[in-house]
C-alpha cells in the first residue's frame, strides 16, 4: 500500500464513527479528503447527515460529493468532527495547518462534543516541532508581529525562524479569513501549552496549529494495519 492507501483506510475507520442525524464537522487536506469521499458515498446511499466544513476547498468538494452543508452560526454544536494532521504526539497534541486552514479547523473541532483525527504512521511523532507550525496572522504590522512571534518561540524555548508563506504567485499565501501564515521552523516544541500561551499573547496572532486537549481519538495507518489510540 502507498500513502494515500493508508490514508484512505485511516479515513474508513473513522466513517465508521459516523451515524445517522449526525451534525458533523468536515477537515481539510489531503487525509481529509478521502474522509469527504467515502462519507459521500454513504450519503447518495442514502445516509442523513449535515456538514460544516473547515474550508471553502472542502466546501467545494463535499458540494459536489453531495454532503448537506451548514454553517455553525445555524448549528453551533456539532457532534464529531473529523480532520487530519501534519503531526501527532503520543497525548493527542497536535500540529495542523499545513493546507491553511487552521483557524476554521480549530473553531470548528472547538464546536464538536468529539474530534477524530486521521493520518498516515509517518504523522506520528515522538515529540512536535519537525513540521513546520503554522501561525495565522493580520497582515497588519506583519513585520512586527512577525518579530514578535519569533520572540515568543524562542522565550518558551525553541527558536526558530518564522517564514512568511508564499502561494504560487510569489505573493503572501492569504487564508480564507484573509489572513496571512507565518511558518515556524522550531524543530521541537518541549512544551506546547507553554508555547501556545505565549502565541496568545502576541497582537496580531488570529490563531496557532497546536491543537492542544481537543482530539479525543487517533486513527492511525500503516503497513501494520489501522490502529486507534485513545487521549488518556
Amino acid at each position: 500500500m502507498n500513502v494515500e492507501a493508508y490514508k484512505r483506510a485511516a479515513a474508513a475507520r473513522a466513517l465508521e464513527f459516523v451515524r445517522p442525524g449526525m451534525r458533523l464537522g468536515l477537515g481539510t487536506g489531503s487525509t481529509a479528503k478521502h474522509f469527504v469521499d467515502l462519507l459521500g458515498e454513504r450519503v447518495r446511499a442514502g445516509l442523513d447527515v449535515v456538514a460544516v466544513p473547515t474550508s471553502e476547498v472542502t466546501r467545494d468538494h463535499a458540494e459536489r460529493a453531495g454532503i448537506a452543508l451548514t454553517t455553525l452560526d445555524d448549528i453551533p454544536e456539532l457532534d464529531l468532527t473529523v480532520d487530519g494532521a501534519d503531526e501527532i504526539a503520543p497525548d493527542l497534541t497536535l500540529i495542523k495547518g499545513g493546507g491553511g486552514a487552521l483557524l476554521r479547523e480549530k473553531v470548528v473541532a472547538a464546536a464538536s462534543a468529539q474530534m477524530i483525527v486521521i493520518a498516515d504512521e509517518s504523522k506520528w511523532v515522538s515529540m512536535l516541532g519537525n513540521f513546520p507550525l503554522p501561525i495565522e496572522i493580520a497582515p497588519f504590522g506583519a513585520t512586527a508581529i512577525h518579530r514578535a512571534v519569533e520572540a515568543a518561540s524562542a522565550e518558551a524555548g525553541c527558536p526558530g525562524p518564522a517564514l512568511l508563506r508564499k502561494g504560487p504567485n510569489g505573493q503572501a499565501f492569504v487564508t480564507d479569513g484573509g489572513h496571512w501564515l507565518l511558518d515556524a521552523q522550531l524543530q521541537r516544541i518541549a512544551d506546547p501549552t507553554e508555547l501556545a500561551a505565549r502565541l496568545c499573547t502576541v497582537p496580531g496572532v488570529m490563531e496557532h496549529g497546536l491543537f492542544i486537549g481537543i482530539a479525543r481519538t487517533a486513527i492511525l495507518a500503516g503497513p501494520d494495519g489501522v490502529r486507534l489510540v485513545e487521549r488518556r
